[in-house]
């Protein structure tokens, strides 16, 4: 049985929907804060538990039988260190075989703020004894994507990269991987450094986004307190506004390129071309 936490976010959707092709559903757990949220999940007959990352608990109960849990890294930046630590004791508990959980791409080395606790949860998974494999994913296109809508409003795309290449991928293919790793036999002890195919920079993306749109959207790059100071004037609370311009500046020094292409080999296609995805963020 695989347990999957987070499973009604974002991510932990596109797993589960990637399992479903390899398992039966009844072999598939969907841990989550509110399971109201899974009734969707409950019906193609995936198990739905409660599973809250600050009440052990729930997590006790949910990982009852388990045989693997994929930990999705708690969306609550600041708190997840705790979080995860309580997640990783209940596995421990549980007895499971292997622990997967979501990191960041070379978390080890990362000049990304985020790495700090991705960094401190990896090494708690190395204290705990527990059987774990590293899903080190790079950054998801549809963080650029997102920005779609105002770069065509104002006619400009901005961020604080540079000229730093970024090798993304797409949520899916992510979630593609760790349903592989999830399903794969001697996975404990690897660790996976995920990212996209093809690389490009931010002026790359404004020019195939200004192709694909048929008008001309430069890229505009701004000091990263200045990117921040747009964020938050577009509506972003400050924190997250403060995590994006330091991910961009981040970019700028390589943080967020890898060439290994470890993410196509695990899901045994090529990863989803960045055209393929501009072009369904504009249909």
């Amino acid at each position: 049985m695989i347990v999957v936490t987070g499973a009604t976010g974002q991510l932990g959707r596109l797993v589960i929907q990637s399992l479903l092709t390899k398992l039966p559903a009844a072999q598939i757990v969907a841990a989550v804060r509110q399971p109201e949220r899974a009734a969707d999940l409950a019906e193609l007959g995936v198990q739905v538990r409660q599973a809250d990352y600050t009440k052990p608990a729930t997590l006790d109960a949910a990982f009852h039988g388990a045989e693997k849990v994929l930990l999705i890294s708690s969306s609550e930046v600041g708190q997840r260190t705790a979080q995860h630590k309580n997640v990783i004791d209940a596995a421990k508990r549980a007895g499971v075989s292997l622990l997967a959980y979501t990191s960041l791409l070379h978390a080890d080395r990362s000049p990304l703020g985020l790495a700090a606790e991705h960094q401190a949860t990896e090494a708690l998974l190395q204290e705990s004894g527990v059987p774990h494999v590293l899903l080190r994913n790079g950054w998801y296109t549809e963080n650029y994507l997102a920005s779609i809508p105002p770069a065509l409003q104002h006619g400009a795309y901005i961020g604080s990269a540079g000229d730093g290449r970024i090798a993304s991928a797409a949520r899916a293919d992510y979630a593609e991987a760790a349903a592989a790793v999830l399903t794969l036999a001697g996975q404990a002890g690897k660790v996976y450094e995920l990212a996209g195919d093809e690389s490009y920079t931010l002026a790359e993306f404004a020019a195939e986004l200004s192709k694909q749109a048929g008008q001309s959207i430069p890229y505009v790059n701004l000091p990263e307190a200045d990117f921040k100071a747009a964020l938050v004037g577009a509506g972003l609370p400050e924190p997250l506004a403060g995590l994006l311009a330091d991910s961009d500046t981040g970019a700028a020094n390589g943080g967020l390129f890898d060439d290994q292409r470890q993410l196509s080999h695990l899901i045994g296609r090529p990863t989803t071309a960045l055209a393929v995805l501009i072009k369904a963020a504009l249909h």
